[in-house]
């Protein structure tokens, strides 16, 4: 993988050739793979020279011509291919028609060449380079909790959005979610009392669905909250009794259909559907009647067994339904995180060298013990951290957070390098410069340990130039990243000294 000096130089490189363009297929570009013989590279465009006086039209024969000569030229400086090898270009580049302006360029990539190419064209071949730049050392990063989640790459030190999600978990409630009116007479173990009397720890009866026995359950917790209620009138297929219920739209109930239990919410149900009585008899809906009066106060419990009887019908332990509808709806968007986390991670393949994944509380562990993710990522997953947001500054806070299992990724080594000089900048000033005046002079006086040169600089060859001439270690800063920008915002050029210096 590049350091951020070798991005830069080759960065810079690529830029200013892109620049360029010929008027016809006059621009010479030449790879020399590691270890090749450059004399049969010479040779070969030697060969080429004289072949191009073949080209029917004059300016672009001599541009050819002449382009191939300054490019044999330049080759013939060099005694032997360069360890990694060379890439050179030549051609005119005057903006006029007519007139010739002809460089040559050459770049030792920092990396081994494993491409041999000649080739004339309008434009440079700039391909082989470009993949260089390419970032081999990717990272996946999935921030969650149940209202959203975010997943994303680190490469390099740019950290990139592939996507966003947001989930349909309904939210915790303290209050209740599905209600009775606080009149609804609720069945206990030796006696009959109204919802609105209950204690926890009493003790209600209730449906075994397991054994079909009427059983006793605890009563574990007793929520209030405000709703419009229905008026559900209900009566006995023999017409042994009617009773009717006050409830909320979204107050859940064991509706008998076609020989199956289904749980159906108040706002669902129909005329004719058939419930179940505290003797197990099944008793017909007579009547629904809406209310258009003001929510009043209404009352929910959760029992042991998941419900009880109301005004004689057996009707759903609301709370704990809901909560196994959150359970269901978090698994799903987990599992809609995960499609895509599948899809996108696996298409890096072996450069995805790990995932991190972060949450608030145990959402991440939930997810990461899920089955969703396939087999192969989850081996990748470093780390589970917990972090406090799950949109893009989460993925910020999760690098953050991870430092200890990312100790070699640049980003980390960048992240250290600037925290580093503002530490010193505000316990030991003494240490630190910053602003190009000022640090130019350290660099003169040999004075400076560390130089950090943000990309955005735009002196950053006459400071390098300098750092090098007196052993200093040059850091390229990216302005990707926060610290970046703060290097940035300094004027683009800081500096740690080896010793306090007097300007």
């Amino acid at each position: 993988m590049l350091d951020s000096k070798q991005q830069y130089k080759l960065r810079k490189f690529i830029s200013e050739l892109k620049q360029y363009r010929g008027r016809h297929t006059e621009f010479v570009t030449v790879y020399i793979p590691a270890g090749y013989d450059l004399i049969k590279i010479i040779q070969h465009l030697a060969q080429e020279q004289g072949t191009a006086s073949n080209i029917k039209d004059k300016t672009t024969r001599l541009n050819v011509q002449d382009s191939l000569e300054r490019m044999i030229r330049h080759l013939r400086l060099y005694s032997k291919t360069p360890v990694n090898g060379l890439a050179a270009f030549s051609g005119n580049i005057a903006s006029q028609e007519g007139k010739q302006d002809l460089k040559v360029w050459s770049i030792e990539p920092p990396v081994p060449l494993n491409v041999r190419m000649y080739r004339c064209d309008q434009t440079f071949i700039l391909e082989p380079l470009l993949e260089m730049m390419h970032i081999n050392e990717v990272y996946g990063l999935i921030v969650l909790d149940n209202r959203e989640s975010t997943l994303g790459f680190l490469k390099g030190k740019s950290i990139q959005i592939i996507r966003d999600f947001t989930s349909n978990v309904p939210g915790k409630v303290k209050v209740g979610g599905w209600c009775l009116a606080p009149e609804t007479s609720v069945l206990m173990a030796n006696c009959t009392t109204e919802l609105q009397y209950l204690k926890v720890g009493d003790t209600v009866k209730s449906y075994d669905f397991k054994t079909s026995k009427i059983i006793t359950s605890k009563v574990k917790k007793i929520f209030r909250s405000k709703k419009k209620p229905l008026c559900i009138l209900v009566g006995g297929i023999l017409n042994f009794y009617t009773t009717q219920l006050f409830s909320s739209a979204d107050h859940l109930f064991f509706v008998f259909n076609q020989g199956k239990i289904k749980e159906v919410p108040a706002s669902k149900l129909k005329v004719g559907d058939l419930l179940l009585d505290y003797k197990l008899r099944k008793i017909k809906i007579r009547n629904i009647f809406k209310s258009n009066a003001l929510p009043i106060e209404m009352i929910d419990i959760e029992t042991t067994a998941g419900n009880f009887f109301a005004n004689k019908v057996l009707v759903h332990n609301s709370q704990q339904r809901y909560a196994r509808l959150r359970e269901e709806a978090a698994n799903e968007f987990y599992k809609r995180v995960a499609e895509v986390a599948n899809v996108e991670f696996a298409a890096i393949g072996s450069e995805l060298k790990g995932i991190l994944i972060g949450g608030p509380g145990p959402t991440k562990e939930t997810f990461f013990n899920c089955d969703h993710l396939h087999n192969e990522l989850k081996k990748k997953v470093l780390a589970l951290k917990d972090i406090t947001y799950t949109d893009e500054h989460g993925l910020h806070e999760l690098i953050e957070r991870s430092q200890d299992v990312l100790a070699e990724a640049e980003i980390v080594k960048e992240k250290k390098l600037v925290l580093d000089f503002f530490t010193l900048l505000s316990t030991n000033s003494d240490k630190v410069l910053y602003g190009a005046n000022d640090v130019l002079k350290a660099l003169e006086y040999g004075a400076v340990d560390k130089l950090l040169l943000s990309e955005a600089f735009p002196r950053i060859d006459e400071f390098e130039e300098k750092a090098n001439t007196i052993g200093t270690a040059v850091f390229i800063v990216s302005v990707d990243t926060k610290e970046g920008a703060q290097i940035r915002d300094l004027g683009g050029v800081g500096a740690i000294l080896r010793y306090k210096l007097e300007l």
